[in-house]
């Protein structure tokens, strides 16, 4: 089975997005042969070349061409869709054409934030996460072989806006809530080998796969303490209560009423962790006991060390 795994070839669509320049390169490095679906007038232009370099295949085109679509997945055996927000819908068009294709062995939509088929959340949110439920129902109507993925909040990402390492003079963090509450924060690195793992692996077939490592639950004030020892800093806690942000998720525009909604959901109500593995559910560290995983502790050394730069991605 391992070598039918090595041979699997692989589709990215996002893939010189945030979370989907991590697929692609964890792709790469596990010997699959790695395409890359980008837009012609992508001006991603650095990304693609070092994806490229790295031996990712790009191929050019628009999700409105049926038949390059179509084609596109005759020489593929894995879709997986890293497809930002705006694009979730676009989604639709991609199961049309692996229902004509007729050949993908697994389909990974654009989740990659939390289960959302588990969650209530305030409402800017829940249209956000409405979307991605209807491509979860398509995938399932249309009988493809999927691995849906709940990959949590992404490490690197909430490290930054949430300790914010790179202001050296600010010593004022924002909490939301309480700051007890505990969320799952997964290094991308991690999440990028995870899905090409799951992939590939007939156990993750037609099940839902959780990213919940037991070193990657902490709440915001763990984080924070963990942040005050290892930098010798201390930091001026402000927090922003729950009525507070309730209020300010009715009144924002649209859509500067989600971030605070995301937040409210993950940091509030602790919507990562709060719920028990169903039957059809997996924990992804479970399938894979052997793989290293990086701990929270592990990643605010890298930010010690070589941090992350800031980087402008979707919070779920």
């Amino acid at each position: 089975m391992a070598v039918q795994n090595n041979e699997s070839k692989i589709l990215v669509f996002g893939g010189t997005g945030y979370i989907g320049s991590y697929i692609v390169k964890a792709s790469i490095n596990l010997g699959h042969p790695t395409y890359v679906f980008s837009r012609p007038n992508s001006h991603k232009t650095e990304m693609l070349n070092q994806l490229q370099s790295m031996g990712a295949i790009i191929v050019k085109g628009t999700m409105d061409e049926h038949d390059k679509l179509v084609s596109l997945l005759r020489e593929v055996d894995v879709v997986i869709s890293a497809l930002a927000y705006p694009q979730v819908l676009d989604q639709l068009k991609i199961i049309e054409a692996i229902k004509v294709a007729g050949n993908i062995k697994r389909f990974l939509p654009s989740d990659f934030g939390v289960e959302e088929d588990r969650v209530s959340v305030l409402p800017p949110f829940e249209a956000f996460l409405e979307k991605k439920r209807k491509i979860r129902r398509a995938v399932e109507a249309a009988n493809i072989p999927y691995t849906f993925v709940s990959a949590n909040c992404f490490g690197a990402y909430f490290v930054n806006f949430l300790l914010r390492p790179y202001e050296q003079t600010e010593e004022i963090i924002t909490v939301y809530g309480s700051g007890e509450t505990k969320a799952v924060l997964v290094y991308e690195e991690d999440i990028g080998v995870f899905t090409i793992k799951v992939a590939a692996d007939p156990r993750a077939c037609n099940r839902v796969v959780i990213y919940r490592p037991a070193a990657n639950l902490i709440s915001q004030l763990g984080l924070i303490s963990l942040w005050e020892k290892k930098t010798g800093r201390r930091f001026n806690k402000v927090h922003l209560p729950e009525e507070e942000m309730v209020t300010l998720s009715k009144t924002l525009p649209d859509p500067q009423n989600i971030p605070i909604s995301i937040l409210h959901s993950v940091f509030v109500k602790g919507v990562t962790a709060n719920f028990q593995l169903g039957e059809n559910d997996v924990e992804a560290s479970a399938l894979y006991p052997d793989l290293k995983v990086t701990s929270v502790d592990e990643l605010l050394n890298i930010f010690l060390c070589n941090p992350p730069k800031p980087a402008n991605a979707a919070f779920a």
